[in-house]
């Protein structure tokens, strides 16, 4: 197995990840990440038999469960509910209730509400420069994620600066201020929700949280909270990314805008996710001794899948480096894969197939202020603003 060396707070990498993939992916089906002391893939085919081998989870194997230090115990305590982090058969118990109330017949329903919505966040855009990041990509997911949990509007200000808070765990830039923030939010989050959790138990409401709550002891109290939480966090975030690298791109290509009509919409928003995705490095534990692409792993292993380069493996895409808007749908990785594929994404492509067609149409005479730059966020990968003029 072949070794690499590459800071994932480097500025170039944070800037474009991309040619390391390509490096990665030449060296090998499966490299060793110096940097992080693991393995990774970013080969489509290997990353797709690893996502949806049952020898591989996202929980390691109890003997190798790291110890919490007590400072991230509340943060912890969360995350071992969650239905991210746990493997068959309590995930798929989670899974199975959560996709009883969110069905794809309740998300498409929503796209009337994601239309008025985002011609209310456009009608509001000041005139001049403005931050589409700000002022459009952060309002709109959490904006409907909360609708759809049945939490207020109101409080969308509170959930994004936790779930901001909370993912800050998973990035490189991680330190004790980072983790303290995370705590801090887990505390408020848990709390709040508990207390909303609390009222929807007195009065029901036409709400996920509603139907969550009457499933009975299908979930336990921390169960439901931390699904809750997931699912504000992940409807939230990556979304929010995905809208701002996805109208950076549309941009930059000067894709036209016959691309967004509504018999194409749907490849374009394959190719955005494909090419620019907000998830980059998926980890998985070992649960048994196996090989993988000729490489031996033992139980207790982590192994990490670099989503975005499979996403560009000329083994699967044709010039994988360019961006296609009419591309022939076919499967990516944006989403991951397997028992842990991600339960928003049909919401997510409802919201961008939605959204991004009435923002162009809206905005015809969009153009980028400058060069936008992208956060020091890794493993994610999204922009810090998207400044624009009408």
């Amino acid at each position: 197995m072949q070794s690499l060396k590459q800071s994932p707070t480097d500025p170039a990498f944070v800037q474009n990840p991309y040619p390391f993939y390509d490096r990665v992916r030449a060296a090998g089906a499966v490299v060793m990440w110096e940097d992080y002391g693991l393995p990774v893939s970013a080969s489509a085919a290997t990353i797709g038999v690893i996502l949806r081998d049952r020898r591989l989870g996202r929980a390691p194997p109890p003997e190798f469960a790291p110890v919490i230090p007590p400072h991230l115990a509340p943060f912890y305590a969360i995350e071992a509910h969650s239905m991210l982090e746990l493997d068959p058969p309590v995930q798929t118990r989670l899974r199975g209730q959560v996709l009883r109330a969110f069905t794809s017949r309740r998300i498409a329903g929503l796209a009337p509400e994601i239309a008025a919505l985002s011609h209310r966040l456009i009608d509001a855009l000041p005139e001049g420069p403005v931050d589409l990041l700000a002022g459009f990509a952060q309002h709109l997911p959490v904006i409907v994620i909360a609708r759809l949990l049945g939490v207020p509007e109101s409080r969308a200000p509170d959930l994004v600066a936790w779930s901001n808070a909370m993912v800050g765990m998973y990035q490189a830039r991680r330190d004790r201020a980072t983790e303290d923030a995370a705590v801090a939010a887990a505390i408020a989050f848990s709390g709040y929700l508990r207390g909303l959790v609390a009222d929807r138990t007195r009065q029901p409401g036409d709400d996920l949280i509603s139907h969550l709550i009457a499933a009975g002891d299908a979930l336990t109290p921390d169960e439901l909270i931390s699904t809750c939480i997931l699912l504000l966090n992940a409807g939230h975030e990556a979304t929010v990314h995905t809208l701002g690298n996805g109208i950076k791109t549309l941009l930059e290509a000067k894709v036209p805008v016959e691309a967004l009509s509504p018999d194409r919409i749907e490849a374009l928003v394959e190719e955005i996710l494909r090419f620019d995705p907000p998830l980059h490095l998926f980890l998985r534990w070992v649960h048994e001794d196996m090989e993988i692409a000729g490489h031996a792993f033992a139980r207790g292993d982590r192994i990490g899948c670099l989503l975005a380069g499979a996403n560009r493996d000329p083994q699967g895409w044709e010039r994988p480096g360019k961006f296609i808007p009419d591309r022939l749908v076919k499967p990516n990785l944006a989403f991951g894969g397997g028992a842990h594929f991600c339960i928003g994404a049909p919401l997510a492509r409802l919201e961008l197939q939605v959204a991004l067609p009435m923002l162009f149409a809206r905005l015809p005479g969009l153009r980028m202020k400058g060069k936008p730059r992208y956060a020091n966020l890794y493993h994610f990968h999204g922009l810090e603003r998207l400044v624009v003029t009408r």
